[in-house]
C-alpha cells in the first residue's frame, strides 16, 4: 500500500467522522435536541445515579460516559451487561436511571438488562440509531442518532459511531454540568491530582504563611527593607500600617530605582514603595493567578483577606513547583 493510499485512508477516516458529527448537530437542532432535553430534565429530577450499559466498543464509550459524568457532577456507573445477568443487576436500584447504548438496538446481551428496567420501572434512555429495535422500543427516553457509514472500509469496524455516541454523551454531560452550575471548586474536588489537580488548587493552598511573610511597618527605613527582604527571599517586602493592612510593597526594581542616586539607607520606605499593588485572596484559583502574574509579568503577590491583611505570599516558583501551567 503505498504511502498516498494511507495517507488517504487517514484523511478519509476524519472526514467520515466528520460528517457524523455535523449529522448529530444537525439532529440536535431538532427532535433529537429535545428528546436530549428531556433526558437531561429526567436525571436532574432523579434521587439515584446514572446507570451506564453497553457492549463491545459501545460499552467502551459507556465507560467514558460514565467517568466524564461522574467527574463533572452526575453520579454515574457503568455496569457491564454481560455481568448484570449473573448478579450485577442488584446495584440497579428503583432510584436508579439506566442509560443503555448500543448502534444496532439488538445487542443480546442487553435483553436481560432490559427486562429488569420494564419489570421494576427503572427509567430507561436508549441511545440508538435503530429507533425500531429491541432497545429502542422498549425505551422511555429515546435518543435516535443519525444512521452514517461507518469509516471502516468494510462498513465493520464500530468508528463513526463511536464518535457520534461519544459525543451524544459529552453533550448530555455538559449540558447536566451547566444546570447543576457546576464550578471549578466543585472540579477540584473530583480531579485533586495531575495537572487539573494543581491548575484548580487555590492561593491558600499553596502560599507561605506566618513568619514567612515578608512585612515591614510604616516607618521601617530602605535598610530595614533590605534586611526583611534578604532574610525572606522574595525578593519583596510589605509595607503594613498600624492596623496591619497592607498598603504597599518594597520589590527590588524599587530599590534599584531608589538607590540610583545614591547609597541612602536612611530613606523612609513609604518613600519608595509602589502603593496599591497587585494582590490575591485566598480563594483565587491558582491558574488564574499565574496568568496575572505573566500579564503584569511580577513574581510575588500577596495574598489578603478582610481588610487588606497579609495573609500570605506566593512566589511564580511556587506556582510552577505545584505544576500549575
Amino acid at each position: 500500500m503505498s504511502e498516498d493510499l494511507r495517507r488517504e485512508a487517514l484523511l478519509r477516516t476524519l472526514v467520515l467522522e466528520a460528517d457524523g458529527l455535523r449529522e448529530l448537530h444537525r439532529a440536535l437542532e431538532g427532535s433529537l435536541g429535545s428528546k436530549a432535553l428531556e433526558a437531561v430534565s429526567l436525571i436532574l429530577a432523579s434521587s439515584g445515579r446514572v446507570i451506564v450499559t453497553g457492549m463491545g466498543k459501545s460499552g467502551h464509550v459507556g465507560r467514558k460516559i460514565a467517568a466524564t459524568m461522574a467527574s463533572t457532577g452526575t453520579p454515574t456507573l457503568f455496569v457491564h451487561p454481560a455481568e448484570a445477568s449473573h448478579g450485577d443487576l442488584g446495584m440497579i436500584t428503583r432510584d436508579d436511571i439506566v442509560l443503555a447504548l448500543s448502534w444496532s438496538g439488538e445487542a443480546p446481551e442487553l435483553a436481560d438488562m432490559i427486562a429488569y428496567t420494564r419489570r421494576f420501572d427503572v427509567p430507561l434512555i436508549a441511545i440508538t440509531s435503530r429507533p425500531g429495535s429491541a432497545l429502542g422500543s422498549a425505551a422511555d427516553l429515546l435518543l435516535a442518532l443519525p444512521p452514517m457509514p461507518e469509516a471502516c472500509p468494510n462498513g465493520l469496524a464500530p468508528t463513526t459511531s463511536t464518535t457520534m455516541q461519544l459525543a451524544m454523551g459529552d453533550a448530555l454531560a455538559m449540558c447536566l454540568l451547566q444546570a447543576r452550575g457546576f464550578s471549578p471548586a466543585d472540579f477540584r474536588s473530583f480531579h485533586p491530582g495531575g495537572k487539573l489537580g494543581a491548575q484548580l488548587k487555590r492561593a491558600r493552598d499553596l502560599m507561605h504563611g506566618g513568619d514567612e511573610i515578608p512585612q515591614v511597618g510604616l516607618a521601617a527605613t530602605l535598610g530595614d527593607a533590605i534586611v526583611e527582604m534578604t532574610s525572606r527571599r522574595f525578593g519583596i517586602t510589605g509595607v503594613v500600617d498600624e492596623e496591619g493592612r497592607l498598603v504597599g510593597v518594597v520589590t527590588d526594581g524599587d530599590l534599584r530605582r531608589a538607590l540610583q542616586g545614591g547609597m541612602r539607607l536612611d530613606l523612609k520606605v513609604s518613600e519608595v514603595m509602589t502603593r496599591a499593588p497587585r494582590t490575591a485572596s485566598a480563594q483565587t484559583l491558582a491558574a488564574d493567578l499565574l496568568g496575572e502574574m505573566n500579564e503584569q509579568r511580577i513574581t510575588s503577590v500577596f495574598v489578603i483577606e478582610g481588610d487588606r491583611k497579609p495573609v500570605g505570599i506566593l512566589h511564580l516558583h511556587d506556582l510552577l513547583r505545584a505544576g500549575v501551567m
